[in-house]
C-alpha cells in the first residue's frame, strides 16, 4: 500500500519540484520509501516524471522498491499502489512462459505482466490498485484503477490551451497531492460537486470537489501521450452480467470467501482485524482465525455512551473466536481534543469517515501495519433497510396504479403529514418526508435510491444553495456520466438485485471505501476488504435471489460461512450498525467546537451555501424543536471546515 503521484509536460525543474511536493503530501501514506523517476525528454521537451511513496507490506527489501523499472524491459517503468492478491498464481504462469523474477512481492509481476501482455493483463489482476504504467516502447502512460474502486487515483488536465504549456496532466492518489503541487492558478470549488455533496453527504466520482480534478471510474484504463492527449476511457473490468445465469451455489460461495479471505491474509508485517461485532467483521474475524497460522489480532473501537457501545459484543465474539482482542475507548472528550488531527484525514469532505480515522489510529499505534474490515457483505447479501423499504414502495405504488398519478400523490403527501404532524419544514427532511417525492419515481430504481438517502429533500437542498426554486432538472446528486450508467445497469435485473448493485456502486463504491482508504491511509495503515473482492462478487451475483437475499436483511448465507463454529445466539440481536456518538456529542461540548464555522455567514458565502439558512438549521438542531438528524448539520460543517482549511473556494 503505497501513494503515487506524476505529471506529463517539459522536463524542468519547475515541475520535478512540483512532483516532489506531491509527493511530500503523500508521505502519509508510504513512510518506509520515497522514489523519483523521469524520461527523457523528447524533442520537444516533453516527458513523464513518476513519484512513489512506500509502506512496506510484502517483501520488504529493496528490490521492491518503487518506481520500478523492468530488469528484462527496460523500456517498461510502474509505480503502484494497494496489493494483488494472485501475484503468486500470475508469477507462476509468467514463469511457465520464461519469466524470470529478482524480488518475492507482486510489484515485480505485476510489471511484467504489463510489459508481455500489455494492458490486457489488468483483467487478469485480483487486488485493489491504482496504477501508473510508462510504456516506453510506445511513448504512452497508462492509468488504472481496481475494479471494485478500492485504491483512488486523481487526474487533472491543465485547462491551459496553449500547446506551448508546461504541464498538461497532472495525477496522484488524493486531491489534496493534485492541490500541493502548486500549478492550478487558484483552484476553484465545484458547483456542480458542491450541489452533490448536499444531497449525498460526499461527493460522487467522477467529480471531485475540486474543479477540473476527476477520479478515474473503478475498473477504467485511460492513455495519454506525451503531449496530454488521451483516447476515451477504456472498461477492462464491468460489472457481473445481468444475464449471468443463477446457477451458483451456497458451495460456490463458501469456497470462494475462504479463499479470498485466505488471499488477504498475505503479509510480511503485523496483521490485525476490525471486528465491531455485527455479522460482517464477525465472519471476516473467524474466517481469517480458521485459515491463519498465527493467533489472530482483532480490534474495536468502543464508547462510554451505552446505547452505542458495540464493545460488550465483540469482546464475547472475539473470545468465541479465539482472537486476541484489544478495545480502544473513544470518549468525547479525547474526539474534541484530536479533532484537528481526525479531520486532516479527509482527502474530500465527508460526512462519514472519522470512525475509519479512530479505529485505524488506535491499531496503528498498536503496531499493526496491514487490517482486514467486514464491509461488503451489506451489499452483497441484502442488509440494509433499502432492500426491504424500496421493493415494498414500488410494490404499493403498481397495486395503486389505476388511481390517477394526483389522487396518488395527494394520499402519500396526507401520510406524511400525518406521520410529521409535529415538524417544521427544517424537521421535515427526512423519512417520511420523501413519501411523496419517492412515490412520484416509483419506477425509476435510481432516483428512488437516491432519495431515499437524500440528506435534504430537492426544495431545501435548493435553499441551502441559495437557489430560487428546485434544484436543475433531472438532478438528483449524481454526475451525469453516472447516472447513466447506473440506470443501464438496473435494466433487466430484479428490484433486490438493482439495489445491490447500487449499494456497491454507491454507497460502497463512492462512499465506504475513499472514506477508508483516505482515514487509514492517513496512520500509514493498509486495510484489506475480502468481502470486497472481484470473484466473490461475481459468483455471489449468480446466486439465486432466494438463496442470496433471503429472508431478507439476515445475511442468511453469509452468517452459515462465515460465523461457523460459533453460537448463532450470539448475533440473534437488533441490526445497529456501528455508528459514533455524534448526535449527543453535537448537543454537548462537540457542538460548542461546532458552532462558530456553523454560524461564519462569509464562509458560507465563500462555498455557495446561503449562511441564513445553515445558521436556522443549525439552530433548529440545537433547540431540539425539530427533528433534524446529526448527520445534516455535521456534513455542513465537515464541508465548511475542509473548504476553509483548504482555501478552496467557488470563484
Amino acid at each position: 500500500m503505497c501513494g503515487i503521484a506524476g505529471l506529463i509536460g517539459r522536463i524542468t525543474e519547475g515541475n520535478r519540484q512540483a512532483v516532489r511536493l506531491m509527493s511530500a503530501a503523500l508521505a502519509h501514506r508510504g513512510p518506509n520509501g520515497e522514489g523519483f523517476f523521469e524520461t527523457s525528454p523528447e524533442g520537444d521537451g516533453n516527458g513523464v516524471l513518476l513519484a512513489h511513496r512506500r509502506l512496506s507490506v510484502l517483501d520488504l527489501s529493496n528490490a521492491a522498491a518503487q518506481p520500478m523499472t523492468d530488469g528484462a524491459r527496460p523500456e517498461h517503468t510502474l509505480v503502484f499502489n494497494g496489493e494483488i492478491y494472485n501475484y503468486v498464481d500470475l508469477r507462476s504462469r509468467l514463469q511457465d512462459q520464461g519469466q524470470t523474477f529478482s524480488s518475492s512481492g507482486d510489484t515485480e509481476v505485476l510489471l511484467r505482466a504489463l510489459a508481455v501482455h500489455g494492458t490486457d493483463a489488468l483483467s487478469s489482476l485480483r487486488g485493489m490498485f491504482a496504477v501508473a504504467h510508462w510504456d516506453g516502447s510506445r511513448k504512452t502512460l497508462n492509468l488504472s484503477r481496481d475494479p471494485l474502486g478500492i485504491k483512488p487515483l486523481y487526474i487533472c488536465r491543465n485547462p491551459d490551451p496553449n500547446p506551448d504549456r508546461e504541464w498538461s496532466i497532472l495525477f496522484a492518489s488524493e486531491v489534496r497531492a493534485v492541490l500541493a503541487a502548486r500549478l492550478l492558478n487558484a483552484p476553484r470549488l465545484s458547483r456542480t460537486a458542491t450541489r452533490n455533496f448536499i444531497w449525498n453527504g460526499f461527493v460522487p466520482g467522477p467529480e471531485t470537489i475540486v474543479e477540473g480534478v476527476e477520479l478515474l471510474p473503478a475498473g477504467n484504463l485511460i492513455t495519454f501521450d506525451l503531449k496530454g492527449n488521451s483516447g476515451p476511457l477504456h472498461a477492462f473490468s464491468k460489472a457481473p452480467s445481468r444475464d449471468a445465469p443463477k446457477t451458483a451455489t451456497v458451495q460456490d460461495v463458501r469456497r470462494t470467501l475462504q479463499e479470498s479471505v485466505s488471499l488477504h491474509l498475505a503479509s510480511d508485517v503485523p496483521l490485525g482485524v476490525f471486528l465491531s461485532g455485527g455479522i460482517d467483521s464477525s465472519s471476516v474475524a473467524n474466517m481469517a482465525a480458521r485459515a491463519s497460522t498465527t493467533r489472530v489480532e482483532t480490534f474495536t473501537l468502543t464508547f462510554a455512551e451505552r446505547e452505542y457501545d458495540e464493545g460488550p459484543f465483540a469482546r464475547e465474539i472475539a473470545r468465541a473466536i479465539g482472537t486476541h482482542h484489544s478495545e480502544v475507548m473513544l470518549t468525547e472528550q479525547s474526539f474534541i481534543s484530536t479533532l484537528d488531527e481526525a479531520m486532516e484525514s479527509m482527502d474530500q469532505p465527508t460526512f462519514d469517515g472519522l470512525n475509519s480515522f479512530y479505529i485505524s489510529r488506535a491499531v496503528r499505534s498498536a503496531g499493526i501495519t496491514v487490517a482486514l474490515l467486514g464491509a461488503g457483505g451489506d451489499e452483497l447479501f441484502g442488509g440494509y433497510t433499502t432492500f426491504r423499504d424500496l421493493p415494498r414502495l414500488q410494490a404499493i405504488a403498481s397495486m395503486l396504479r389505476a388511481v390517477p398519478k394526483s389522487a396518488r400523490l395527494a394520499l402519500a403527501r396526507g401520510i406524511a403529514r400525518v406521520a410529521q404532524r409535529k415538524s417544521d419544514a427544517v424537521g421535515s427532511q427526512a423519512r417520511w418526508a420523501k413519501l411523496p417525492s419517492m412515490m412520484a419515481c416509483s419506477d425509476d430504481t435510481v432516483q428512488l435510491y437516491q432519495l431515499a438517502y437524500a440528506l435534504f429533500l430537492p426544495e431545501y437542498q435548493s435553499a441551502l444553495l441559495g437557489e430560487s426554486g428546485e434544484q436543475p432538472s433531472g438532478a438528483i446528486g449524481l454526475p451525469n456520466e453516472l447516472r447513466k450508467e447506473l440506470e443501464k445497469e438496473s435494466e433487466g435485473r430484479s428490484a433486490l438485485a438493482a439495489i445491490a448493485n447500487l449499494e456497491q456502486r454507491l454507497f460502497l463504491g463512492q462512499r465506504i471505501l475513499r472514506d477508508t482508504d483516505a482515514a487509514s491511509m492517513a496512520v500509514s495503515l493498509e486495510t484489506r476488504l475480502p468481502l470486497v473482492d472481484t470473484e466473490v462478487v461475481d459468483v455471489i451475483s449468480r446466486l439465486p435471489d432466494d438463496i442470496r437475499f433471503f429472508p431478507l436483511r439476515r445475511k442468511q448465507v453469509l452468517r452459515d460461512i462465515g460465523l461457523e463454529g460459533l453460537d448463532p445466539a450470539l448475533f440473534e440481536r437488533k441490526k445497529s450498525g456501528f455508528q459514533m456518538p455524534f448526535d449527543r456529542w453535537i448537543r454537548s461540548n462537540l457542538g460548542a467546537e461546532m458552532d462558530g464555522t456553523m454560524r461564519n455567514r462569509q464562509l458560507c458565502r465563500d462555498i455557495g451555501l446561503d449562511g441564513e439558512t445553515v445558521e436556522h438549521l443549525w439552530q433548529s438542531f440545537q433547540s431540539g424543536r425539530s427533528k433534524v438528524f446529526w448527520s445534516r448539520v455535521w456534513a455542513l460543517y465537515v464541508l465548511l471546515r475542509w473548504c476553509d482549511r483548504h482555501a478552496i473556494k467557488l470563484h
